[in-house]
């Protein structure tokens, strides 16, 4: 037999680029290929011998696992669609197809399963609903579209970038959506809260010291510019650090090279740096408390994230994506939201945007005993507030609420221009106008 023909069933399997495990019938892993080792992000030796449940984690396996439809109905399962969770924890949607499996005697001895990757697939089907996802970061407001529209041009550059936004507004993710889209993606990503420490410790935590250079410096110390080299480098609430440090970091932005604490000698630093505030830094050079040559140095890219009171189109779909991340967390089953809560949600100010969001949903989710959120859960300070949007109803009607609420507000942005609108908005004027008309919204005339 030429070698071409001889070849083995595990190099067939190894080659292809669907997922394939197969399992015994107490459910014990007993092979698993290397696409599979991709997808889960679990290496074949630590998946195989152990429960296939445990490895996948996934939707289906409680109660509407395929391959176990199939081993008791000896039917094959094609093309069932699910998700499975991988070692990072990420939800990754997969279709499945499974298959009896039978020794030489034509006895069963456990089950195969096939699972493909439909990440890219459901990116598209989301694109193609309107909602614009980068990283983490989950809208379909406009306002939101336009900042997210900036990530590739600026994960391509070098430069450095100032994000600014109120508390909670989602800087960090933001600044990762950058890092894991540019070329430094498979480098470690580094952040560090300025405000989280005292001007000394501070220091010694971004430059790093040499043995002696204090009291309890025992050994040499690597700061964040020098273990961020070749990566990139968050430095969160950048307009709290004082006077002194904003010289040494201009310098950094300046000459790429920074001195440790107790050195005689600079180093040289390739870091990304990113920089975020919650403040406006424009303001602090104004009244004298932030160095005008510095906010240049940091000011080469500028990102404003909106306030979630200007994105409410988004309250539904963040709240969604929070009680499923919640629901793996917990190995839970909640449904979502009521209509009236979530109608209550919209109708909040926010102050601290989706870091609040996240608390309040968090907070429902643990202390909810059904299989869906009510209005009982939500804390006085939620229940006390109501406006436009707190109404009762179904579900959809609360949703079409928020995205009326986003064509108001892109009217306003853009000075109740219609044409230009319909473009900030990514629709036909026509498309714009017939919204404007059914839902009865008022735009000052001589606007077209």
């Amino acid at each position: 037999m030429s070698d071409s023909l001889n070849i083995s069933y595990e190099s067939i399997l190894e080659s292809i680029s669907d997922g394939v495990f197969t399992v015994d019938l107490n459910w014990v892993v007993t092979s698993f290929n290397r696409a599979a080792e991709k997808i889960t992000g679990i290496s074949k030796y630590d998946a195989i011998g152990r429960l296939c449940s445990e490895v996948f984690k996934s939707n289906m396996c409680e109660t509407a696992c395929a391959l176990r439809f199939t081993l008791q109905n000896g039917e094959p399962v094609i093309n069932r669609t699910g998700y499975i969770i991988n070692a990072k924890g990420d939800k990754i949607p997969v279709s499945v197809s499974t298959a009896v499996l039978y020794n030489d005697k034509g006895e069963i001895i456990g089950g195969a399963e096939t699972f493909r990757d439909l990440s890219e697939i459901e990116a598209l089907r989301k694109e193609l609903k309107g909602q614009y996802r980068t990283g983490d970061i989950i809208t379909d407001a406009p306002c939101m579209k336009k900042v997210l529209d900036l990530v590739p041009a600026i994960a391509a550059s070098s430069s450095t970038v100032l994000i600014e936004g109120e508390t909670g507004t989602g800087k960090e993710v933001y600044a990762r959506a950058i890092h894991g889209m540019g070329e430094r993606s498979k480098k470690p990503f580094y952040a560090i809260n300025c405000a989280a420490f005292p001007d000394t410790l501070l220091e010694s935590e971004l430059f790093g010291y040499k043995k002696g250079a204090f009291t309890g410096a025992d050994r040499d110390k690597q700061g964040w510019f020098s273990v961020a080299s070749q990566s990139t480098l968050f430095l969160d609430e950048i307009g709290e650090i004082s006077p002194q440090l904003q010289v040494k970091l201009l310098r950094i932005l300046q000459e790429n090279s920074f001195q440790p604490l107790g050195s005689t000698k600079s180093e040289k630093t390739n870091a990304r740096i990113i920089a975020a505030t919650n403040k406006n830094l424009k303001k602090l050079v104004d009244s004298g408390k932030f160095r005008e040559d510095l906010f240049y140095r940091i000011n080469i890219i500028k990102v404003e994230l909106p306030p979630l009171r200007k994105r409410i189109s988004d309250i539904p779909l963040l709240v969604e994506h929070f009680v499923n991340k919640f629901n793996i967390r917990q190995n839970r089953h909640i449904k979502g939201v009521t209509p009236e809560v979530l109608s209550i949600l919209m109708a909040h100010s926010w102050a601290g945007n989706i870091r609040e969001l996240e608390n309040v949903v968090e907070r429902a989710f643990a202390l909810c005993s059904s299989d869906t959120i009510e209005k009982d859960l939500l804390s006085e300070d939620l229940l006390g507030n109501t406006g436009m949007y707190a109404q009762t109803g179904k579900l959809d009607a609360v949703k079409k609420l928020a995205q009326v609420s986003s064509v108001v507000a892109a009217l306003k942005e853009n000075n109740y221009n219609v044409p230009q609108t319909a473009k900030a908005l990514g629709v036909h004027k026509t498309t714009l106008y017939r919204i404007i008309k059914k839902h009865n919204i008022s735009v000052p005339s001589n606007n077209d």
